[in-house]
């Protein structure tokens, strides 16, 4: 398998498995290495207060764009990635019925970490968050993926 198959085979994988993120309905888009997207319709499962987007999910939503941004950067050498640390700058609410899209930057690929910035944003493209994170590269079969 070429290094853009293992990627693709590794992201799938992780697609596939990440429950949580089945589980509040996030939809992914690979826009290229280092740049992932997901976008998020909010309901009433997504609420903290009445008619305000839980800050849970505002969190769960940069930490997956940036991860997956992260992991896409690194699985062709058969690596996937886990968050060391994430700082999160919440800036305005969001609300039920929003569309909300959380896009991944690369800020800097180091030899043992990978740093990423993500901005979550309305349909209006306001900035709603922004977070930064490092993520740690590590071998995917030890990781417990699937290598064949």
């Amino acid at each position: 398998m070429d290094r853009v198959g293992t990627s693709e085979f590794l992201i799938q994988q992780y697609l596939d498995n990440n429950a949580f993120t089945q589980l509040i309905g996030l939809d992914f888009t690979l826009i290229e290495p280092g740049e992932v997207n997901y976008r998020l319709v909010i309901d009433s499962r997504h609420l903290a207060t009445p008619g305000f987007l839980h800050g849970g999910v505002v969190t769960t939503m940069l930490d997956a764009t940036m991860g997956a941004g992260a992991m896409s950067l690194v699985a062709g050498e058969w690596k996937v990635v886990t968050t060391i640390e994430m700082q999160v700058n919440f800036l305005k609410p969001a609300f039920v019925g929003n569309t909300i899209q959380a896009q991944s930057e690369v800020l800097r690929k180091g030899k043992g970490v990978i740093f990423m910035k993500a901005t979550l944003r309305n349909e209006d493209n306001g900035i709603l968050a922004v977070a930064n994170g490092s993520f740690y590269p590590l071998d995917a079969g030890k990781a417990g993926y699937v290598l064949n």
